[in-house]
């Protein structure tokens, strides 16, 4: 009797401080910060040794987007974590965990010969009541977080820029569903469009918005989502090309050949990101390209780009997104790119659909997996890599030809006949590689196979096929799906 009644009133006092944590989150953000956001602006410099943090400039500015109960990330995907602390009590009142520009530049082949490069960078909070400390920290080769920065900010401080929006933007509401904190609020941001192209613009939102709803899970949660286009007019139409030799003037400074990659779309340009997105509220930034060639890129927690006019504009919008909203790694790992041991050997990457499976019995997506299939997961690995490196090795060869002819001057009809030849072989490739994928006897079954995070051998993802690793109109595998709602519902409790 003694041990029930033990028992009994620990479970009511869980109970208690399980129903006042849910009844006091509202009022603990209401103890500590306004319904405003504060951009903290900062300069991050280095190379793959090293990195020094700078503070720039503080802003305050419109209403906060972010969920307003969950104040502390549960989820710690980034190579980079923001906490935000109360000054006067220590307590950590904030964290959200990020990727950057920075962090993937240190792993290019130009980091690692030591040279440095400074990025601009942002990190969003709600507006603090009184004095914080600002904390970035950053994890180790072996994954675990250290303290790279850390000053005190004081909200009331007469330096806190308070400028009016960027003038000259447009905003378009395309979908509302309820106040910013109880949403999932994304913004389409308008790259390469000048003012004539408005009209233009206006039927690629409609349509990528469409393309959105057409996938699960965001199909069956949109009523989670308000969507807004954000339209600042581009002296020129399109973005910089500079292994084509080809410059414009555009509203957001988006280019290929970023970090020697020639298809990977970045931009450096975060200020001007930021200002222009300022004028909506937003917790994911899509920034759409007006180009026809295939491009695009996600980092996560940062924003992510796709271009408009190609054939693979469907799949480019929804992989890239998965990477900048969920924090979903790549798994494909027979194209080229810019990144050494992006994924350190021997350590478990932080990503929900891509493991080393260090610990086989341990597998981090097991109540997914299929009952009884063999962990790893044979497959038919070795027909794969010989199919699709040799098109890798064609693809590049027509990629390298057609930006020396567009540098050369060359006339425009071969340029097109070069184009459009890219453009079946790549159609073509897509599906041989669907027609082999969906032969194989696991398709459609979550195990464990290698090859994944631009690595052959020593990392694996959950299914055979999944629109994280191949091209063309294809869903999330069940561990892509499961990690997106998961996140859908963190901004949404």
């Amino acid at each position: 009797m003694k041990k029930y009644l033990v028992w009994l009133l620990g479970a009511i006092i869980v109970a208690v401080v399980i129903f006042s944590a849910g009844g006091q989150e509202k009022p603990v953000f209401d103890r500590y910060f306004l319904a405003a956001t504060m951009r903290i602006d900062y300069y991050h410099a280095g190379d793959h040794q090293e990195e020094l943090v700078a503070l720039d400039r503080v802003y305050k500015q419109g209403v906060w987007a972010g969920p307003v109960k969950n104040m502390i990330d549960p989820f710690m995907r980034g190579r980079y974590c923001a906490r935000i602390y109360d000054a006067a009590s220590g307590q950590l009142l904030y964290a959200r965990a990020f990727d950057s520009l920075f962090g993937e530049y240190r792993t290019t082949a130009e980091a690692l010969k030591g040279v440095k490069r400074t990025f601009h960078e942002s990190v969003l909070i709600p507006y603090p009541k009184n004095k914080i400390v600002f904390r970035l920290e950053a994890r180790d080769r072996e994954n675990n977080f250290h303290e790279i920065f850390s000053e005190e900010i004081d909200p009331a401080s007469v330096y806190i820029v308070r400028e009016k929006s960027e003038p000259g933007v447009k905003v378009f509401e395309l979908l509302k569903n309820g106040p910013p904190g109880e949403k999932v609020d994304l913004v389409f941001l308008a790259e390469g469009y000048t003012a004539e192209e408005e009209a233009k613009l206006k039927k690629d939102l409609e349509r990528f918005v469409q393309v959105f709803f057409s996938l699960e899970p965001y199909r069956s949660l949109k009523n989670k989502f308000n969507i807004y286009g954000v339209f600042k007019p581009s002296a020129e139409s399109g973005c910089d090309e500079p292994s084509h030799g080809q410059f414009k003037q555009t509203a957001l400074g988006c280019t290929f050949d970023s970090f020697g990659s020639e298809r990977y779309l970045l931009t450096e340009d975060n200020r001007r990101i930021r200002d222009i997105a300022a004028a909506a509220p937003y917790d994911a930034l899509l920034i759409m390209v007006n180009h026809s060639r295939y491009g695009g890129g996600g980092i996560y927690n940062l924003y992510c780009t796709f271009t408009t006019d190609n054939q693979w504009y469907e799949y480019l919008m929804l992989h890239e997104f998965g990477h900048s909203f969920t924090g979903l790694a790549d798994e494909y790992y027979t194209s080229q790119v810019a990144y050494n041991e992006f994924y350190p050997r021997g350590v478990e990457p932080v990503e929900p659909n891509i493991t080393a499976l260090l610990n086989p019995a341990g597998l981090k997506w097991k109540k997914l997996a299929a009952p009884g299939i063999e962990i790893p997961t044979p497959w038919e690995k070795e027909d794969f890599d010989r199919m699709d490196n040799a098109y890798q090795k064609v693809r590049a060869e027509v990629n390298e030809k057609i930006a020396r002819l567009k540098r050369e001057g060359a006339p425009k009809e071969e340029i097109a006949r070069l184009e459009e030849e890219s453009e079946r072989l790549s159609a073509e490739q897509a599906r041989k590689v669907d027609e082999f994928l969906s032969r194989s006897r696991y398709a459609g079954r979550v195990g464990a196979f290698e090859g994944a995070g631009y690595s052959s051998t020593g990392l694996y993802r959950p299914a055979i096929d999944c629109i994280m690793f191949t091209k063309g109109k294809k869903p999330y595998c069940p561990v892509c799906q499961d990690a997106v709602r998961q996140m859908i519902e963190f901004y949404c409790r």
